[in-house]
């Protein structure tokens, strides 16, 4: 039986000799292989808050605001404004291991002092008007410095733009949702965000060998 040779990771490293060596690796009988399909983001809670600072925006208004929503020990990553039909919303979690990673469709607006700043989210979901079942969501945000109400107003007309351009024939929109966090900041620098934070995942296995 050949050995598995050992890839030292950090200095050069040749992509087609990495490739080898990993089918090599599969090829032998007393290994499995299991491939993973797509990872479908499963609980969720929401979120919002704000925060002011003289110094800096990221590590201080923005780092202040997600304090505030209750997330700022994670380390935060943002996806684009889908929602999988499986995801249902949770409490917010009591425990958090310090720089986890959280996934999230946040909506995050920067003012300067005396600027208004508001963000927020709206989401609703589609249920297939045959088979009544829920098929998944969509997602709008909003980041600048209008009102609340005008803010509120732009998203809900941004969702029934998306189901209107390609879901209404197949699908109804029902239960939105709508989270806004307004503030004019009294310091040089503030953030208000609002987060749909995503804190499990379901993972397809698509085969194992």
């Amino acid at each position: 039986m050949k050995q598995p040779v050992n890839v030292l990771v950090g200095g050069a490293v040749n992509a087609e000799d990495v490739i080898r060596d990993a089918e090599v690796l599969l090829s032998e009988k007393h290994l499995q292989s299991i491939t993973i399909g797509m990872r479908i983001p499963k609980d969720y809670f929401v979120t919002k808050g704000c925060g002011e600072c003289d110094i800096t925006v990221h590590a201080g208004s923005f780092h202040l605001a997600l304090r505030d929503a209750g997330i700022e020990r994670y380390n935060v990553m943002t996806y684009s404004s889908i929602m999988p039909g499986i995801a249902r919303e949770v409490r917010k979690p009591k425990d958090m291991i310090h720089g986890a990673v959280m996934e999230t469709i946040m909506a995050c607006a920067n003012a300067e002092k005396g600027v208004r700043a508001t963000a927020g989210i709206i989401y609703g979901w589609l249920f297939n008007r045959k088979t009544k079942e829920r098929y998944g969501g969509l997602v709008c945000e909003y980041n600048g410095a209008m009102s609340e109400e005008d803010a509120s107003a732009q998203l809900r007309a941004s969702l029934q733009t998306l189901y209107t351009n390609g879901f209404q024939d197949e699908f109804e929109l029902r239960d939105e949702r709508l989270t806004m966090k307004s503030f004019v900041p009294k310091k040089k620098y503030g953030t208000s965000l609002v987060a749909i934070c995503f804190t499990s995942h379901v993972l397809p296995v698509l085969s194992v060998r």
